[in-house]
């Protein structure tokens, strides 16, 4: 590795730090229960974890194996949801964030556990890039679908407008989840009444889970440069 490469991973490594410090301080107390979402920014955020002193007494749920091998890495208690009485704070990332703190989730095939996660914690928060938070959300949501209704599913997507594309790996086969199912990344024909639409799309038979995700989390870490990060709070008056 060059020296440059070095200085940049340790200027990217302190930027991470920075911004797992003051989630640490905000959010997390000894003996908690830790969900965890997937992406290459929780992941640096996850790895923070293990210079925790007390982090021997905290329990964490993760929703994708890319997060579970590195929690193992570092030695984080993981345990079963279904075992757990209660999720303290879920720390996920985003695809998409728009001007209403709606977004697009699923980029990494982990739409249903984070919905699930999200929807059993009593707080969640989200970290993302800058150039993921938008005026509008305009990019393809992801469509979990049990492989049996592939065909039914893409007819009703597109009988509602949408534009659904079957999620390839590079080697031409299908991207399959950890829970055995297909994504359509499906472009929408407008992305208003985000609600409804999530709705809408969830009642299609055979659709497990849909990567828009309504509900705000208690707080967002924007990352606006190097080494420094805006933190936003939707307002719920």
């Amino acid at each position: 590795m060059s020296s440059s490469q070095k200085n940049n991973r340790s200027i990217q490594d302190y930027k991470y730090m920075k911004l797992s410090q003051d989630f640490f301080k905000r959010y997390v107390v000894e003996g908690c229960t830790i969900g965890l979402g997937s992406g290459s920014t929780v992941e640096k955020i996850v790895r923070n974890f293990g210079l925790l002193e007390y982090k021997d007494s905290l329990e964490f749920i993760v929703t994708s194996l890319q997060i579970r091998i590195v929690s193992e890495s570092i030695g984080l208690k993981i345990v079963d949801q279904n075992k757990s009485d209660k999720i303290d704070i879920v720390l996920d990332g985003a695809d998409q964030v728009d001007s209403d703190y709606n977004m697009i989730k699923g980029g990494g095939g982990a739409l249903l556990k984070e919905k699930i996660l999200i929807s059993s914690s009593q707080k969640f928060v989200i970290v993302a890039q800058a150039t993921k938070f938008v005026d509008k959300l305009n990019i393809a949501v992801p469509v979990e679908v049990t492989p049996f209704a592939r065909n039914f599913v893409m007819k009703e997507l597109k009988q509602i407008g949408g534009l659904p594309k079957m999620r390839m790996l590079d080697k031409g086969y299908p991207f399959i989840t950890e829970n055995g199912n297909i994504i359509y990344d499906t472009l929408l024909p407008k992305y208003d009444n985000l609600k409804e639409t999530e709705r809408d799309i969830k009642n299609i038979p055979g659709v497990i889970e849909v990567g828009l995700f309504t509900n705000h989390a208690d707080s967002y870490y924007k990352i606006t440069g190097e080494n420094d990060f805006e933190l936003l709070v939707p307002n719920r008056g």
